[in-house]
């Protein structure tokens, strides 16, 4: 039999290229909204003693009550297993306190999920490129967490657009290890930018650790909110005499109106993203390519 796929509001759109599969039985949802805009929500095929899998970023307070609401009554009402696909997982750049009283809001909604009751066989969520490593270890009650990289399709792209003879490179020094592992696992030289803290959020670019002269760097980044510290990145390089600059992202935000000032910007060649927050759905240029973790994710939930 079949596992049941369900998915929260806001992704239908993965729900569908994960459903084109054919491996996967559908789940029958009715949702609408109350008049005062509380949502109603109901189960309609039966899931008692079925395998079920429950698809919804964390995007917005919305999304995680909604996501949270239908996979505890998906327990509720009989599910044999339970596994949480969190394509983006909302707050991950609040892992940590940095200033004293800061809400680490990454764990809060980590043990949030952790809420949800345990089916018969267990609950896992997978969670994909996360922005810290120590994310997954927020989750607790037997919530078991596996962080999926989407490594083949970052490496996938890079090949694509930038061959055997390119640099793969980061926007700081903190993402360094992740980009030197992708450039180790393809054969390439890995770029990254030493920066030196001048006062409050202020820096400025103290040296580039690799000879970017004449060739063609992709830039990647877990995460890409306006764009900002991309654009500074990708003039970075260009400064240093690099030819065509390519960004990879797994999770494109894109927020206050990030894709055009990226565009805008004329440093970038192109840029290609998942389709990991729904923000990626509302774009239509040939600057963007968008590239689906459908296959990913039925890998492995199959």
């Amino acid at each position: 039999m079949k596992k049941l796929l369900f998915n929260i509001t806001d992704y239908e759109y993965l729900a569908e290229r994960v459903l084109a599969s054919g491996l996967f039985e559908k789940g029958e949802l009715e949702v609408s909204h109350f008049t005062d805009g509380e949502r109603y929500q109901r189960i309609i095929c039966n899931v008692e003693d079925r395998d079920v899998i429950l698809l919804g970023g964390t995007v917005s307070d919305q999304a995680t009550l909604e996501l949270y609401d239908l996979a505890s009554s998906l327990v509720s009402y009989g599910a044999n297993s339970l596994t949480l696909v969190i394509p983006y997982f909302g707050y991950s750049t609040m892992e940590r306190a940095v200033l004293s009283g800061e809400i680490v809001t990454a764990k809060t909604r980590a043990r949030l999920l952790s809420c949800i009751p345990r089916s018969n066989r267990g609950n896992k969520v997978l969670l994909f490129d996360l922005h810290s490593e120590g994310i997954q270890y927020y989750f607790e009650h037997g919530l078991y967490p596996v962080h999926v990289y989407c490594k083949d399709i970052v490496i996938a792209a890079a090949r694509e657009y930038g061959g055997n003879n390119f640099v793969m490179a980061s926007t700081d020094a903190g993402r360094a290890k992740w980009v030197e592992s992708l450039a180790n696992d393809m054969g390439v030289n890995a770029a990254f930018i030493l920066k030196r803290r001048l006062k409050g959020d202020h820096t400025e670019v103290s040296a580039i650790n690799a000879d970017v002269a004449g060739k063609t760097v992709i830039i990647y980044d877990d995460m890409i909110r306006s764009g900002g510290s991309i654009i500074n990145a990708a003039q970075t390089y260009k400064n240093a005499g690099a030819g065509d600059i390519y960004v990879i992202t797994t999770h494109g935000l894109f927020v206050n109106d990030g894709i055009n000032k990226l565009k805008n910007s004329g440093l970038i060649k192109k840029l290609i993203c998942t389709d990991s927050h729904v923000n990626t759905q509302y774009i239509a240029d040939d600057f963007t390519e968008i590239r689906s973790l459908a296959g990913l994710i039925s890998q492995n939930i199959g």
